[in-house]
């Protein structure tokens, strides 16, 4: 009998009264032989086999009005001929098997679906909506962008849009993520979210129909009606194994001249739940993906992602975070660099330019308070003019600062270094002084390194990097991967031209975010759209949807799409292999009909549970998590700590040029600092930190690495402090200057590399957000 198709609940009723009819009659024919009565028990038992052989005559005609094979013809051609033959307990136990295999595929089946259906679940229905001075309950279809929502606890986000306050949120249907998320006033809200703390007000920024959750359940439901490959494969052996069947039991036939043995073959060969294992594990693993906060559109796309040999990455938004971020400040010898960065942030408040929101982001990371600024003049793609605390402020490009502040002696080899990376300079004038400048990236994401790491070891032997960038920039991000075949300036037809040359070694994975990536996703074996906020063309053009915006989300789906193809041909081969061998008995007649039937029933469950095996996650897999009070911790330490690599790597760059006065008393002043902030951060971490992700990760030593950088910090730190220590009042000389020079650009190398290890690491580790 086939498969039942998601939303027919009715056609999961009809398969649980057959298979009590036919238990019933099996059990009321039994009863009737021990009394006996073995005509009314003949009867008994051919009541309950004659309905699943009508049902199973429909399953036939169908098929074959769609062409398509199937080995419901065996099982119909079996109980027939068992009634023909007066062999009515056999059609009975057949019937009992078939009714019973359905019903455990059935329920196989549900439970595969049910993180899926869970999303279907979850759709929001009404929204409360500000109107004429009161809240009022509307159809979701009535809200509109700019409208002024409540959600109340307990109940689902209707349609993204914009937080008012704070919120704590329950993101497990979209993201896989158990524990509840705070987010704060200004914080995009994706629709489908359940609000799980006290009622918040948020603004609409988006229709029902155009909002995340409702794209969510377009692909949820063409994912559900999509038949894999490898239930067309089971089709396709289902016609070979149809022939080979009724050959071996004509054969039986003919050789012994007893067509018990024909009828003997056709019952072991029935394995109709068998083949239906094949869908099971296919749909195992897409409710797997979902789990971890990947929509997988379908079967097929599953199987794709399987098999698939070569993978394509746009850059921006995919391999990087997709938004400018700090990564060093270029300051004057009379300002610090918090100094610079507090003012051009209190300025770029009054600005809605993207660069001056990753500026004030910045600042804010590194709990620098910004006042307001006053007498604000922007000029359209140049800067931003004003008054900060009384003094006169300019922020924005070279040009622009450098119209009321002579350019500084390091100005030009700054812009050198931003263009070499691609990365955007962003100047600070203070009372006409050129007083900085921001270097701003769109740095690689944290987890792109391991993430890539991962996908070779999971067999993608080729990986690219599409993008439109410059050659320098692209091969700059390459260089830092590793490799990575690099392609630059690629247009959209670009992307294309180079996807359908790659299609001819194998399978092709596109993964991109932007609007421009539609076309090249959609030409993709398998088009992979990161995050479900990120552009509708993207993800509608997509096969497979990031519903968290995380890289290594692709290794998980990636992983469970190999483990559910490998157990769905498994369970093909189970099946199909049980089956022949017990053909193989019932021809040479040492398996009558009856025992045959019985032993079809545990060749199907056996099948059937091997396939609910893809839903398990292997112990491998299981990684461990710090709690995201830790991660967060770890991170905000992270992040304070910048403002002194930063004063490091300065004071490096500027020793030499220094008085030697000034110099030993910046030089005092950054011993104090690593004498009350770095070390102590350090020590923590190697007597507390450490040992606690140690016990996580397993084996003897796992930090040992990490240990042996602290022990380099530590080394470098102490020859420091007594080189400052020894220094005269009068400051360096030139040979002690340059000698300390070098020692902190060492230093500064090694913290650099060290946060950067960790932040790798605990990323990783961050349960909130893996």
């Amino acid at each position: 009998m086939e498969s039942i198709p998601s939303g027919w609940p009715w056609l999961r009723s009809l398969h649980g009264a057959l298979l009590a009819l036919c238990a019933l009659s099996l059990l009321v024919g039994l009863a009737l032989h021990a009394a006996a009565q073995p005509m009314a028990a003949q009867l008994a038992w051919s009541v309950g086999a004659l309905p699943v052989a009508l049902v199973l005559a429909g399953s036939v005609l169908r098929g074959l009005w769609r062409r398509e094979g199937g080995v419901d013809v065996l099982a119909l051609l079996a109980i027939g001929l068992a009634l023909v033959l007066g062999e009515a307990l056999t059609a009975a136990v057949i019937a009992l098997m078939l009714a019973s295999g359905q019903a455990l595929e059935s329920y196989a089946q549900g439970r595969a679906e049910r993180e899926m259906t869970a999303l279907l679940r979850q759709a929001p229905r009404r929204a409360h909506r500000f109107d004429d001075g009161e809240w009022r309950v509307v159809e979701l279809d009535a809200v509109v962008p700019g409208d002024r929502l409540l959600v109340p606890h307990g109940e689902i986000v209707p349609v993204d849009g914009v937080l008012d306050g704070v919120a704590e949120l329950d993101e497990s249907a979209l993201t896989g993520e158990a524990r509840p998320q705070t987010r704060a006033p200004g914080e995009a809200l994706l629709s489908g979210v359940i609000n799980v703390g006290g009622a918040f007000e948020m603004h609409a920024s988006a229709r029902a129909d155009d909002s995340t959750f409702a794209g969510i359940v377009r692909m949820v439901r063409a994912a559900q009606h999509e038949r894999s490959p490898a239930a067309r494969l089971a089709d396709r052996y289902a016609g070979g194994f149809i022939a080979l069947t009724l050959a071996a039991a004509g054969g039986a036939w003919l050789l012994s001249g007893d067509v018990v043995r024909a009828l003997a073959v056709l019952v072991v060969a029935t394995p109709c739940p068998l083949i239906l294992a094949v869908p099971v594990a296919i749909v195992s693993g897409l409710s797997g993906c979902a789990r971890r906060g990947v929509l997988v559109k379908g079967g097929g796309a599953l199987e794709r992602l399987a098999r698939a040999e070569v993978l394509f990455f746009d850059k921006t938004g995919t391999l990087t975070g997709g938004r400018a971020r700090l990564v060093d400040i270029a300051h004057d010898p009379g300002f610090g660099a918090d100094e610079v960065l507090r003012l051009g942030a209190a300025l770029a408040q009054a600005s809605a330019h993207v660069t001056s929101e990753a500026v004030v982001a910045a600042a804010r990371e590194r709990g620098l308070t910004l006042p307001a600024p006053s007498a604000v003049r922007e000029t359209a793609g140049a800067g931003v003019d004003g008054e900060v605390l009384g003094r006169r402020v300019s922020i924005g490009s070279f040009a622009h600062v450098a119209a009321t502040a002579p350019a500084a002696p390091w100005a030009d080899s700054f812009l050198r270094r931003c263009a070499y990376e691609g990365a955007s300079a962003v100047f600070v004038g203070v009372d006409g002084v050129m007083a900085g400048a921001l270097r701003l990236l769109d740095r690689i994401r944290l987890e792109t390194p391991r993430a890539l790491r991962l996908l070779r070891r999971e067999g993608l032997r080729r990986i690219v990097m599409l993008t439109g960038d410059r050659a320098d920039v692209a091969e700059w991000v390459g260089a830092v991967l590793g490799g990575l075949e690099v392609r630059a300036g690629q247009r959209p037809a670009d992307k294309l031209d180079a996807i359908r040359a790659a299609r001819a070694e194998g399978g092709v994975i596109m993964v991109g975010d932007g609007v421009n990536d539609a076309p090249a996703l959609a030409a993709a074996d398998v088009g992979v759209a990161m995050g479900a906020r990120g552009a509708a063309a993207s993800a509608e053009a997509a096969d497979v949807v990031l519903l968290v915006d995380r890289l290594d989300r692709l290794v998980d789906a990636r992983r469970i799409a190999r483990r559910a193809r490998r157990i769905a041909l498994q369970s093909v081969a189970l099946g199909m292999g049980l089956s022949l061998l017990a053909m193989a008995a019932a021809a040479v007649g040492r398996l009558p009909p009856l025992a045959g039937a019985l032993l079809q029933e545990l060749i199907d469950v056996a099948a059937i549970v091997n396939a609910l095996r893809a839903l398990r996650v292997p112990r491998p897999w299981r990684r461990a998590t710090l709690e995201p009070s830790q991660a967060t911790q770890l991170s905000r330490e992270h992040a304070e700590m910048a403002a002194m690599l930063d004063g490091i790597r300065a004071l490096a760059e500027t020793l030499p040029q220094l008085e030697p006065q000034r110099a030993r008393d910046a030089l005092l002043s950054l011993r104090d600092a690593l004498t009350r902030h770095l070390l102590p951060h350090e020590l923590h971490e190697d007597a507390e930190v450490y040992p606690a992700i140690g016990e996580l990760l397993g084996g003897d030593d796992p930090m040992a690495a990490l240990s042996a950088t602290h022990r380099e910090i530590f080394a470098s730190t102490r020859l420091l402090e007594r080189m400052i220590g020894d220094l005269p009042d009068a400051g360096p000389d030139a040979a002690t200057a340059r000698e300390l020079q070098q020692l902190l650009y060492g230093l500064d190398a090694i913290l650099r590399l060290h946060v950067a290890q960790e932040d790798e690491l605990f990323h990783a580790l961050d349960a909130a957000a893996g």
